[in-house]
């Protein structure tokens, strides 16, 4: 055998051998697929349920193993909607973890019981994906937090914004000195009112009741301001806290605010958030003004920016990457320990979030500014 023959032989078995490896490989029975998330579903009284089950029920990497609901009807309702018939419904939280055992659940109850669920789901050793806000008070956030630390789990925050393309354009131009340092922030969230825009019976009924939600629009739009605040300002607290909520509509709305003003103070920098059920159309934008320039949100995906005295430029911001693109791939992802919790959904700036709802709730009652003692955040973990 001459060296030719010799060599296409050696080149042919190496051929041979790679390609076998990469069929091996490639066999189902070689490669150890990641089984989907075991989700369940905690509370369907909150609306935004429906768009969690429509968004699941087109994924592959996770399953809903178990729904946690009391309301019979409500339950029974959303199984037929989204074909959910085989899940079993418990009427607590404890039996669905104990019979379906999931790595995860979803909260979608009143706000008030989200204290319970996460003191439940610590030990159980379950991580949490909630709605907005945290909690309707500063001591259940603090519980929260603790329960969290204590079982060795996570605990996320989902806010719309969050997944929004301009919300991290936003976080970025700061960032990368593109507007300067802060001087002034305004966040505009709301819409025509819960009622107005016909939430589900189930939803109003929570939803305009101080105890169960903590309050009315202050709670509800006001936490969107203070959790982008909180992340451009990187978890900077601020000094001070006035607030103004009103009844505008006292005839639909007797029990809550249906709107509310929130001027908060930094060391350089100023914060207003207005929170409404009084707007004429719904919205979620805001604006930043630096020493340089402007960048103010329009949708989900646009940013109007101004520098200096030159004319407005509207931006379509980049899209978003993997998983910080949406709730769901972000919530596998830190049960899978790909990621650790951070940003807008994490519980270091939401606990910021309740100190600074807390004090508008306080300061709107009292007529006074309520000035923050330092590190009082820090604590609340502890």
């Amino acid at each position: 055998m001459n060296m030719s023959t010799g060599l296409n032989m050696f080149l042919s078995a190496v051929a041979w051998c790679i390609g076998g490896c990469f069929l091996v490989l490639a066999h189902p029975f070689a490669v150890a697929e990641t089984p989907p998330l075991r989700v369940g579903v905690v509370g369907m009284v909150h609306g935004h349920v429906a768009g969690f089950l429509d968004a699941a029920g087109r994924r592959n990497d996770m399953k809903i193993v178990g729904i946690a609901e009391s309301d019979t009807a409500v339950a029974g309702e959303y199984r037929r909607r989204f074909h959910l018939e085989t899940i079993e419904t418990y009427g607590s939280v404890e039996m669905m973890l104990q019979k379906q055992r999931p790595e995860a659940v979803v909260v979608f109850s009143n706000t008030f019981d989200h204290r319970s669920v996460v003191e439940i789901c610590g030990r159980h050793g379950v991580h949490v994906m909630m709605e907005k806000p945290l909690a309707v008070s500063l001591e259940d956030a603090r519980a929260i937090a603790k329960s969290a630390q204590e079982g060795h789990i996570s605990v996320l925050v989902n806010y719309e914004t969050t997944w929004y393309r301009n919300t991290r354009d936003l976080y970025v131009r700061v960032h990368q000195h593109g507007i300067g340092e802060i001087r002034k922030l305004v966040a505009h969230d709301g819409h025509r009112g819960p009622k107005e825009i016909g939430v589900g019976p189930e939803f109003l009924s929570w939803l305009t009741d101080a105890v169960l939600n903590g309050g009315g629009a202050l709670m509800d739009f006001g936490c969107y301001g203070a959790n982008l605040f909180t992340y451009l300002m990187d978890n900077k607290r601020p000094i001070t806290v006035t607030a103004i909520t009103q009844h505008l509509k006292p005839d639909v709305y007797p029990r809550v605010d249906d709107e509310a003003t929130i001027i908060l103070t930094y060391p350089h920098a100023q914060g207003i958030i207005q929170a409404s059920w009084n707007w004429p159309a719904g919205r979620k934008d805001i604006e930043v003004y630096g020493a340089s320039a402007s960048a103010c949100t329009i949708g989900k995906d646009l940013v109007r920016l101004r520098v200096g005295d030159e004319p407005e430029k509207e931006i379509t911001s980049a899209p978003l990457d993997s998983p910080g693109d949406d709730p769901l791939s972000y919530l596998i992802a830190v049960v899978r320990s790909r990621i650790r919790p951070s940003g807008l959904s994490s519980l270091e700036n939401n606990l910021i979030v309740s100190e600074i709802l807390e004090a508008a709730s306080q300061s709107a009652a009292t007529g006074r500014t309520i000035t923050l003692p330092p590190g009082l955040e820090g604590d609340a973990g502890r």
